[in-house]
């Protein structure tokens, strides 16, 4: 069972910049890709950004075509926490984003995950 709790959600202006953090908890999270989602209200849950388990020290990013080359994902192993920076954020940003987590080894592409956090709500102003 691994359980994820996001921070660093609020409000910015647009063109901003955010930090969004995901802290698992469990001894294997190198073992695992995780994932960052966004639901905004009265949409569907979408994909935004993951970075697979990790490797000889390596690991591989994907990213959502709404957030490439402004969002990064990255994964700090000895914290068992990962990150979201987000930048250049527009007011179409605005969602609950949620942390995700599943053990390691599928293909990048398949969107299904087995544990989720609560979500942090980001909020972009124009």
């Amino acid at each position: 069972q691994v359980q994820l709790v996001e921070s660093g959600g609020g409000l910015v202006q647009a063109g901003g910049s955010l930090r969004l953090s995901c802290a698992a908890s469990g001894r294997t999270f190198s073992s695992y890709d995780m994932g960052w989602f966004r639901q905004a209200p009265g949409k569907e849950r979408e994909f935004v950004a993951a970075i697979t388990y990790t490797i000889r020290s390596s690991s591989i990013a994907e990213y959502a075509d709404s957030v490439k080359d402004r969002f990064t994902i990255s994964r700090d192993n000895a914290k068992n926490t990962v990150y979201l920076q987000m930048s250049s954020l527009k007011p179409e940003d605005t969602a609950v984003y949620y942390c995700a987590a599943r053990p390691g080894g599928q293909r990048l592409g398949v969107r299904n995950y087995d544990y989720w956090g609560q979500g942090t709500q980001v909020t972009v102003s124009s």
